[in-house]
């Protein structure tokens, strides 16, 4: 299996399978490959991670996220999960790209960082390491080293996915937050996609009302297959143009790979991209010598795009690059009711509440909405009104302090769970009854330190209109009695104000 690793890439498999052991995990995981990657490969490390002091960091995370069992010996073949199998496939597809004979140690790298959702990755992203930084910087460091003259794409098959992120496949992942209300604005883009001519949307209202909503919307529509047929093999990224033109180096990366890239697009099935901002496309030189590549495309309707703007900037845009209209049709967006933006917050009360162990009020949901139409004119709802609760759970949570131990321990729980549920996904079922047994143990260990600190779990953290109210004073300089009293007459939706 490992006869194309050269001697480096081979200790660090040697590693990874140390560090396993020395956990006591029955499998070598993501995490054990990279610190077996930080242990044989140091310059390669400093290269990339910054600031210092980043790898010891690292293995401090790793040490706190893992479930420390019996060390295994050493002498024991650990085999290497379903996610690291994919590491490998990928460490060897990024050395075939590059035109390399031996898989190496910054292969495995790459691998880590194509499988991106593993926890290795999400670590590596933390300290600043980005799957496209690190292939320039590894294509630079190879071709310097061999002498070869310096080129962009170092031969490496360069997709739109190196340059955006899947809105389909997180949503897929349950990543992004499901759409509440909407519908008819959603409809309407699906219609507009499913035109022959003209078939490409712009949202257009003002900041903070759901635009970019709508767009999650119809990647969870896209990624449940609840959409015309037309449209049924379609895929939805997003594609960040500021990032691409931020940087010589990744423009010019672009530019040179847009043809292969655009040729990839249209050989297959309903390929469509999201661009936060029309302006984009007629901003500056640097996305305009882009966009010339891309122009083609798009007025011929190959491909999709969806992008938003506000009505001020949609008429600057046009009339800066008058082509446009002849791409986009409009979208409206208007601002939604107060009624409508507590519907919102009623639907996606339940995300905040996971992330912040919070429960709230329906009064405070109301009031959330209600103060902030009444004291921030200069936003817009519903964002304004979520940035309220958001913000609210904070400060809940703020007063209530847990011991440190029990906080370590409440992340290792959340962590192993992470670990059971990839297992069940990844059909490695032996794996997530060790999982679960691990589960077990951590919950019963919380459960005696709740005991031993006389924490009590039937009193729920709720966020109440209090607590709202709070947040709006410190930002308005008003007094809670002030809102109070000042409202008294005024209570939304019939809501009693006592």
């Amino acid at each position: 299996m490992f006869e194309r690793y050269t001697e480096k890439a081979r200790r660090v498999i040697f590693f990874g399978r140390y560090e396993a052991s020395q956990f006591g995990s029955s499998y070598i995981e993501t995490e054990h490959l990279l610190l077996g990657i930080l242990r044989e490969d140091k310059a390669l490390a400093n290269r990339l991670l910054r600031p210092l002091g980043a790898m010891d960091a690292i293995r401090t995370e790793i040490a706190k996220h893992s479930t420390t069992g019996k060390k295994v010996s050493t002498s024991v073949d650990l085999p290497v999960s379903n996610e690291c199998k994919r590491v490998l496939s990928y460490a060897a597809e990024e050395a075939q790209a590059l035109n390399h004979k031996d898989i190496a140690v910054e292969h495995l790298l790459l691998g880590l960082l194509r499988e991106e959702k593993c926890f290795a990755a999400e670590l590596l992203h933390r300290h600043g390491v980005q799957l496209s930084s690190a292939r320039e910087k590894i294509l630079h460091a190879s071709s310097g080293l061999s002498g070869a003259p310096t080129t962009t794409t170092g031969g490496y098959a360069v997709t739109l996915a190196d340059f955006g992120r899947s809105l389909t496949q997180q949503a897929s992942d349950g990543f992004l937050p499901p759409l509440v209300g909407r519908e008819r604005e959603l409809e309407r883009v699906i219609q507009v996609l499913c035109r022959l001519t003209c078939n490409s949307p712009v949202l257009v209202g003002e900041p903070g009302i759901g635009k970019k909503s709508i767009v999650n919307g119809l990647a969870h529509r896209i990624a449940n297959g609840n959409i015309p047929a037309s449209l049924e093999n379609s895929s939805l990224t997003s594609l960040d143009m500021a990032v691409i033109a931020s940087g010589t180096r990744s423009r010019v990366r672009f530019e040179e790979n847009l043809e292969h890239i655009l040729s990839q697009i249209m050989a297959g099935d309903g390929f469509l991209f999201f661009v936060n901002g029309l302006h984009s496309f007629a901003e500056t030189q640097h996305f305009l010598s882009i966009v010339n590549v891309l122009k083609p495309a798009l007025l011929s309707g190959s491909i999709l795009c969806i992008t938003t703007a506000t009505r001020t900037e949609y008429a600057k845009t046009i009339q800066a690059a008058p082509w446009l209209e002849q791409v986009f049709t409009v979208v409206e967006v208007r601002p939604p009711t107060e009624k409508e933006a507590v519907t919102v917050l009623r639907g996606i009360k339940k995300r905040f509440e996971e992330f912040h162990g919070v429960i709230y009020t329906d009064e405070a949901l109301q009031y959330a909405v209600f103060h902030a139409s009444s004291y921030f004119p200069n936003r817009h709802l519903p964002e304004k009104a979520v940035d309220l609760i958001d913000e609210a759970a904070v400060l809940v949570k703020l007063r209530v302090k847990l011991p440190n131990q029990v906080i370590e321990v409440q992340k290792r729980i959340k962590f192993i769970q992470y670990r059971h549920d990839n297992a069940i996904g990844n059909h490695e079922f032996e794996k997530a009854r060790f999982y679960s047994d691990e589960l077990r143990k951590e919950q019963e260990n919380l459960k005696s330190l709740k005991g031993e600190y006389k924490i009590d779990e039937s009193k729920q953290i709720t966020v109440t209109r209090e607590h709202i109210e709070h947040i709006v004073g410190e930002r308005t300089g008003i007094a809670m009695e002030a809102l109070r009293k000042s409202h008294a007459s005024e209570n939304p939706h019939g809501q009693d104000s006592k």
